[in-house]
């Protein structure tokens, strides 16, 4: 019988949880705004995790700065991982902006606007 979901996903699962609550509660650096961890996507072997995130109210240059500072601060969020997981071995993290919501706003007003109606009777006496 096969399982449902490969291990990668439910560790990927568990990873998001938890890197949620660390980012929450673990990280006091006052120049990380309010991080939502978007999705986490975890290699085959388990040893990298690359982990999409988004900023509430950050612009471009203040995305740029959150990753930055997320990815100096991995090996410390790493060690919190496992202290908080049972892995043998903890993936390497690299944190990346994530800007489909943007995108998905941006395609919801597209789709909002109104269309100009053509006339299409002009040719028809």
């Amino acid at each position: 019988m096969a399982r449902e979901f490969k291990r990668s996903a439910r560790v990927a699962s568990q990873m998001q949880k938890e890197l949620a609550i660390i980012l929450q509660q673990g990280i006091k650096d006052p120049r990380i705004g309010f991080i939502t961890v978007n999705e986490v996507e975890l290699s085959k072997d388990l040893a990298t995790a690359k982990v999409y995130i988004t900023a509430l109210g950050a612009d471009t240059e203040g995305q740029k700065n959150n990753i930055s500072w997320l990815n100096d601060a991995a090996p410390y969020i790493r060690s919190e991982m496992g202290k908080r997981m049972r892995l043998r071995n903890v993936p390497y993290i690299k944190f990346y902006y994530d800007n489909s919501f943007e995108k998905g706003m941006r395609v919801s007003e597209l789709l909002a606007e109104p269309k100009p109606v053509q006339d299409t009777s002009e040719g028809e006496d």
